[in-house]
This record gives C-alpha cells, structure tokens and sequence, in this order.
C-alpha cells in the first residue's frame, strides 16, 4: 500500500476489509485464505494475530503505515462497521479526513449511516443506471463507485444532478484514464499500466 503513495498521481488506495474472528478489520479481498497464501481457512474463522501471522494485515497496521494525507477508500467486504469504524478512529480520529466507507451491500451502508452518519459513504455498484443513482441517494451515499464501462457523459450528468459524486473502477490503461478524466469522474482505482503509463 504504501509504494503506491510514491507514484506520481497516487494521491490514495482502496482496501478491502473483513473480520477476524476476534472482531478486528483486517485487509482480504476474499473470504478464505487460499488463493493468496494456500490456505483454505476462512478469514473470519481466524483471530487477528494468527491472521497477522500469516500475513494479512489489520485496517489499522495499514492506515498507521500510510501518509495520513493518503485518501482511503475501505470497502467493506461484509456488514462489518464498528471494527472499520473502530480502527479509523484509532488512527485518524472521529472525523478522519481522506476517509469514505464504501459497499456492494445496502445493509453495511445503513450501518454506516446508523454509527456515523456523517462519514462519507459510497455505493459499489456495476452501473450507472437511474435506479443505481436513486438508490445511492436514497443511503445517503456522497457517491458512487461503479465499473469504468458503465460510465459515459449522460450517465455522468445524471449522477451529478443527484448530488452524486462518480468513481471509476477497475482502470487497467492509461487510455480509459485519461478519457474519464476529461469526462470528469471524481476518482480512479487504477491498477497495471494505469499506473505507469509510460512503462
């Protein structure tokens, strides 16, 4: 995490975050160990230390080690808010600058809404439909992070009516960045030659 804040443009990272079974926010995009670290426990069946043990960071190792300048978007993998919460606040306090909440699932947004309410928080979504729009309003959701392709002007337009701030996931080219910037997307998960366009 902390090489990317080195590169030039990376002002921030995305994290996904899960429970240990200790109740710790801990860094794993997937639910088991095994694709990472060949292990078929899950993460939630293990407790912070042994997950440290192997490997797997905790939410608030990672935010420590990070610039506290760095924007963090921490997407929650599951309805797992007051460990996230727990951590943020640990580090950067109860109004963490550079902070939003993000997720697939409405029911870790309404958590997110009931425990601190004015934190930001943004609805993953794979479109950018009207209704995905309407439905991040109506979490009460600051933006929107949805799949690159789905993103053009129109759909952009819509969102903005809405008070509703665009993020681009997953930017693999420099292309595809680029013309997003120039259509005015609020932010830009990049990853591979995204990051280092001329390599």
């Amino acid at each position: 995490m902390t090489a990317a804040m080195v590169i030039p443009g990376c002002d921030g990272v995305e994290l996904d975050v899960r429970a240990s079974s200790d109740g710790v926010a801990v860094l794993s995009h997937d639910e088991t160990l095994e694709r990472v670290f060949g292990r078929r426990e899950r993460v939630g069946e293990l407790a912070a230390v042994a997950l440290g043990a192997a490997g797997v960071p905790t939410l608030a190792e990672v935010l420590i080690a990070l610039p506290a300048t760095a924007f963090v978007d921490v997407e929650l993998k599951e309805d797992i808010v007051p460990a996230a919460v727990d951590a943020i606040r640990a580090v950067r306090g109860d109004r963490p600058s550079g902070i939003v909440l993000s997720s697939f699932e409405d029911g870790s947004l309404w958590s997110v809404r009931r425990l601190v309410p004015t934190w930001p928080r943004w609805l993953i979504a794979v479109d950018l439909e009207p209704q995905t729009v309407t439905r991040a309003v109506r979490l009460g959701c600051s933006g929107v992070s949805v799949e690159w392709r789905a993103i053009d002007a129109a759909a952009l337009q819509r969102a903005r009516e809405a008070g509703v701030t665009v993020a681009a996931w997953t930017v693999r080219d420099d292309t595809t960045a680029q013309r997003l910037v120039r259509l005015g997307v609020g932010a830009l998960c990049v990853e591979g030659e995204a990051l280092d366009p001329g390599g």
